[in-house]
């Protein structure tokens, strides 16, 4: 009786506040999340594992010791992911964060991916001060639905960011990487010992930004490095 008269009160309150799928903007219907089925079926899936080598693991190549790198989604300048990002970062839709962590997490623990194999997720953090403005970190719930998935602790606060720099993303790569080089630190090197780290952000592009990232986390003594991101630009 409960259960049907709650499915009542959810089919009412669609009807006065209809939800629209963050990809075509349609409306969304009983049991569709944030994407409507076609969305759903339709986003561009890497199915990039953490057992075979990938595109984004040749992002690294060279440049940072990294175990194993992957990422969720393909990222172009127009499309369903593009929007769930744009609507993630800028439009306080915190909630794409969690949804997508929870659906590549089930995916990586379902493929028995990582699991049993990662200590810690530590996602690429904000300034403070962009924190303080956009009130939450995009990549936060995203990594936290991961940790949960892989059986681990999500740390935020052992990697932080020093400088709040305006966007870079027209730089080279070299001239991001000198720049950047000592925006990120950690706050406490021993916790991160011996471990294996999972770093995670939103959108790999040029991959400045993690190299930078697991350079900070590679000051702690026998630290392993996984990267994980919810979309790479192919």
């Amino acid at each position: 009786m409960l259960t049907k008269l709650s499915n009542i009160l959810n089919d009412i309150n669609t009807v006065l506040l209809p939800l629209a799928c963050f990809g075509c903007n349609a409306r969304l219907t009983r049991g569709e999340q944030l994407l409507c089925t076609v969305c759903r079926h339709e986003i561009p899936l890497t199915e990039y594992d953490f057992k075979e080598e990938n595109s984004v693991d040749r992002i690294f190549y060279g440049r940072i010791k990294v175990q194993k790198a992957a990422s969720f989604l393909f990222y172009s300048d127009v499309g369903i992911v593009k929007n769930l990002i744009h609507h993630l970062k800028y439009k306080k839709q915190e909630q794409i964060g969690a949804f997508l962590g929870t659906w590549y997490g089930s995916l990586l623990a379902e493929n028995n991916h990582l699991k049993n194999r990662i200590d810690h997720v530590v996602p690429v953090p904000l300034h403070p001060r962009k924190l303080r403005k956009r009130g939450y970190n995009q990549v936060s719930a995203f990594a936290k639905g991961l940790a949960q998935h892989l059986e681990c602790n999500c740390l935020e606060n052992v990697l932080i960011k020093t400088a709040n720099t305006r966007t870079q993303t027209k730089k080279n790569r070299l001239g991001r990487w000198f720049e950047d080089r000592s925006l990120y630190e950690l706050t406490d090197p021993e916790i991160l010992e011996g471990k294996n780290i999972l770093l995670v952000d939103d959108v790999i592009t040029t991959g400045a930004t993690m190299e930078i990232c697991a350079q900070a986390l590679s000051k702690s003594k026998g630290i392993t490095i996984y990267i994980a991101s919810m979309a790479v630009v192919p």
